[in-house]
């Protein structure tokens, strides 16, 4: 044979050879599919064999993916318009479903976009704005379980819904501001309001606790006294009947010193007078 004949089957061979192998690596899984039919679905990385020319290899992603949506409308039940931005983390779970129901990611994409998107607006529909800020993981849990069960049938795993970003347009922003606002005034006044009420309280138990250790004290002041002036004029009794003479002139003599201070002058008038018997 000549040599040029043997080098173009040599070649043929060569092309037919590395045109029916491919590989499939870790992170995806592949469907092949001849003549416009799935035949087989791999899963496991490795090195394969197909029949060229009649088939082809789509590959998709086993990894988890990002669907990052654009801003869209949302209207509350208490009719106020949000722009939503949200986005989801997702997987190919069945490769031939998927292949089956989407064909390619960007098809996938656009039916997420659509199912998320009509599940979010729905949800949200049913609540008041204030309970949207407030409730919102329970909110998007159920859009990610609703939302899971409607990919399901096209091979697809929703893992979970999030809102990136939730703005209120100029005019609702400013509406819902000044609410806010208000009810915060409202709440800080009652807050004022029962914190008088409560000092008011306080203040009259301190009063009233106040007057009782008052009365208390006056009386006991008042037994005590009365029982110390009850022992004195028992003493003052006990010494007047030892000596009566001594005792009244020692209280003679006290009165005399308590009157009688220096400078002062007295005019002694009656000689016979009992203040004046110790002058005699």
């Amino acid at each position: 044979m000549k040599p040029i004949p043997l080098l173009i089957a040599g070649a043929v061979v060569v092309i037919g050879l590395f045109s029916s192998m491919f590989v499939v690596n870790q992170t995806e899984s592949a469907v092949e599919i001849r003549l416009g039919d799935p035949t087989r679905v791999i899963s496991e990385p490795g090195l394969y064999f197909k029949l060229p020319l009649v088939t082809e290899i789509r590959y998709f992603d086993k990894r988890l993916l990002l669907y990052d949506s654009q801003t869209g409308t949302i209207i509350t039940r208490d009719k106020k318009t949000m722009l939503v931005d949200n986005f989801a983390r997702w997987r190919v779970v069945d490769p031939l479903l998927f292949y089956q129901s989407v064909r390619t990611q960007n098809a996938a994409m656009s039916r997420l976009d659509d199912i998320i998107y009509s599940q979010l607006r729905e949800m949200l529909g049913k609540f008041d704005l204030e309970q949207i800020i407030s409730e919102r993981s329970e909110m998007l849990a159920l859009v990610t379980s609703s939302t899971q069960n409607e990919v399901k049938s096209m091979g697809m795993e929703v893992f979970d819904v999030r809102i990136k970003r939730a703005d209120l347009p100029d005019e609702n922003s400013r509406a819902v501001y000044g609410r806010m606002e208000a009810e915060r005034r409202r709440i800080a006044k009652r807050y004022l309001s029962e914190g008088e009420e409560e000092a008011l309280k306080l203040r009259s138990q301190a009063d009233r606790e106040k007057a009782e250790l008052i009365s208390r004290a006056e009386r006991d002041s008042a037994r005590i006294k009365g029982k110390a002036d009850a022992e004195a004029a028992s003493i003052y009794a006990a010494a007047y009947n030892k000596d009566r003479e001594f005792y009244r002139y020692w209280r003679t003599l006290n009165a005399y010193r308590k009157t009688l201070k220096e400078g002062t002058t007295v005019i002694l008038s009656d000689k016979d007078s009992e203040f004046l018997r110790y002058f005699k």
